[in-house]
């Protein structure tokens, strides 16, 4: 799908996403075109959501009370479905490919990588999920239907312990087999899924790094320390971006809502993110947000009692993020390696690159990938962006190039309490109950339903569903 013309494109999804119940075996192809439709759909199209508690985007029209952050099965709610969805599918393709595992190495190798980024999405979502039962439904697999929920420490080890035994593998030699017309993201380049595989460990490594430091060094010194053995995504040529057919229905899901949602009036850009942008001079500001219509970058406070007069006199979001049908849905962005190991520099791990190199290659990785012109990436880098021996510049900065992976820059603001500007709605239904933007996300009603016994356990670690206990990473101290 990816670079070829709109008809290709629209004519690929549509052969990989036939009906599988038309077909006596479905092809391994169609099973991976599912999947990764799926994630993109259900993952990419968060705009205000995750968006809001990153600190980017504020809703300006309908306003944003968080009265939504209740068990449902809908949105949050349908992201825990995709998740688990996604995972049984790659389990069955697993299934199918199990008589010739050599002749399907290939696809397999992505199969497995794409089953860990699933973990990793539920358990920074939701932080214990069912994981060593989950997926044991079937009578061949247990017969398991109310699976216990497993703690993220407990997860995290087994993800990193998991995606490093398939690096190896992939070391060892990759297979032959094509990918086919299911690869819409890196179109069979197996490489690529290489270094995605990779860079995954470095993310998630340095995520608990200060949970468990001796885990999290050995890991990102043992790739960094052998590119050739642990390759990682280096360009943004490499960038783990799902791109859309930009035809109907296939549009990028940002400009689906906004543009043929006829939505785009309802998100408006945040104080916070704006004020950020203008006071570090930041050149990215001109792509992740529109002028006003007085001509100038303007934010909005997040859960404000009433809208702005007009809608207009707030900067939506910039033509490059939602005003494109064939877009992007970022999975991982390269610069995001840089920034990793910058901050592991800081923290004496040996990376083989000082926390300064480190860190202007992630800006300038990030600034190329927005266009940004050479002379004002060097202005930046010699002024406001000018590295100061800091965790805090990376953090700032990485905050920034994270736009529209909105998950992750939440979960790095959970982490490392950048922006520390951020806040919760103004007006937020729960009063002065809480002073912070969610630490997690709500279990769905559907696991109220069918798997009580086991959520209600976790639910007595919670308050008002989505604060209370933080993530097994998150040490900030003060937030409620």
């Amino acid at each position: 799908m990816i670079g070829l013309a709109t008809s290709s494109c629209t004519k690929s999804f549509e052969e990989v996403n036939t009906d599988p119940d038309a077909l006596t075996e479905v092809p391994p192809t169609n099973i991976l075109a599912n999947v990764l439709r799926n994630t993109g759909e259900s993952f990419g199209g968060d705009v205000d959501g995750y968006g809001t508690f990153a600190g980017y985007i504020v809703k300006i029209q309908y306003m944003d009370y968080m009265g939504g952050l209740v068990p449902t099965n809908n949105t949050f709610g349908n992201r825990w479905a995709a998740c688990y969805y996604n995972n049984t599918q790659l389990q069955e393709l697993m299934k199918l490919t199990d008589a010739s595992p050599d002749g399907y190495k290939n696809i397999r190798f992505v199969s497995r990588i794409w089953q860990n980024y699933m973990w990793s999405y539920l358990t920074d979502g939701w932080r214990n999920v069912p994981y060593s039962e989950a997926l044991k439904g079937a009578e061949d697999k247990g017969n398991i239907l109310k699976a216990a929920y497993d703690k993220q420490e407990d997860i995290y080890p087994k993800i990193l312990q998991d995606l490093k035994t398939i690096a190896d593998e992939m070391a060892a030699g990759l297979g032959t087999d094509e990918l086919g017309a299911g690869d819409f993201i890196y179109k069979g380049d197996m490489e690529k899924w290489q270094k995605f595989c990779n860079s995954l460990r470095l993310r998630l490594a340095m995520r608990i790094s200060g949970v468990a430091p001796a885990l999290a060094k050995s890991t990102i010194e043992e790739i960094a320390g052998n590119s050739t053995k642990y390759p990682v995504l280096e360009t943004n040529a490499e960038n783990c971006y799902l791109k859309y057919p930009g035809a109907a229905p296939y549009y990028e899901p940002w400009y689906n809502n906004g543009i043929v949602g006829k939505r785009i009036d309802n998100f408006g850009m945040a104080d916070i993110f704006i004020d950020h942008l203008l006071e570090t001079e930041d050149p990215r500001i001109a792509k992740v947000a529109n002028k006003t219509s007085d001509g100038v970058y303007r934010g909005f406070q997040n859960g404000a009692k009433s809208g702005p007069t007009p809608l207009t006199s707030i900067s939506f979001i910039g033509d490059k993020y939602m005003n494109d049908p064939v877009g992007f849905t970022p999975f991982y962005k390269s610069s995001e390696t840089f920034y990793i190991l910058a901050e592991a520099a800081m923290l004496g791990y040996n990376v083989k690159m000082t926390a300064q190199q480190a860190y202007e290659k992630a800006v300038r990785i990030s600034m190329e990938d927005n266009q940004i012109a050479e002379a004002d990436i060097v202005k930046y880098l010699a002024g406001k962006g000018k590295w100061n021996n800091t965790k805090e510049r990376i953090y700032w900065d990485m905050w920034v190039a994270l736009f529209k992976n909105n998950f992750e820059a939440w979960t790095l603001y959970r982490r490392t309490g950048i922006p520390s500007t951020n806040y919760p709605s103004l007006n937020s239904i729960y009063g002065n109950a809480h002073n912070d933007q969610p630490f997690r996300l709500p279990y769905p009603n559907n696991e109220y339903l069918y798997n009580a016994v086991n959520v209600n356990k976790e639910a007595e670690k919670l308050k008002d569903f989505v604060w209370g206990e933080q993530m097994w990473w998150d040490k900030r101290t003060g937030k409620f």
